[in-house]
């Protein structure tokens, strides 16, 4: 997305449908193709989605900060919200207490012995 961003001040995007886009019309308008993944969906909307959003995050004023701008995320099992107590069907299901103290190292701690890397398929 961001190599997209800085190459192109216009992108328009088409959007196969099952086996994909006819081989002429990338010879017409010698675009780039873009995979989101090694993946099988119903058609690419979807996927269109989702190059839409990568890239917006790259346009100056689309996030509030900088910091906002990740390139990289791993995934955590573990996300909580609120509230701190969630009960359901009589059975109370707790925030952990670490998230809770403010201790902004031993938060990250936690979450760094929770963090797993994102599997391939």
């Amino acid at each position: 997305a961001k190599n997209l961003v800085a190459k192109y001040t216009d992108i328009i995007l088409i959007a196969g449908r099952y086996e994909g886009i006819d081989a002429r019309v990338n010879k017409i308008f010698k675009g780039d193709v873009v995979s989101v993944g090694p993946f099988v969906l119903t058609g690419g909307e979807v996927p269109a989605m989702v190059v839409v959003d990568a890239c917006a995050r790259h346009v100056e004023g689309v996030l509030g900060t900088y910091e906002s701008l990740e390139e990289e995320r791993t995934a955590s099992p573990e996300m909580y919200t609120r509230p701190e107590i969630l009960e359901w069907k009589g059975k109370k299901y707790r925030v952990p207490k670490v998230l809770l103290g403010g201790d902004h190292k031993k938060i990250e701690e936690w979450r760094k012995a929770k963090i797993t890397l994102p599997q391939k398929s």
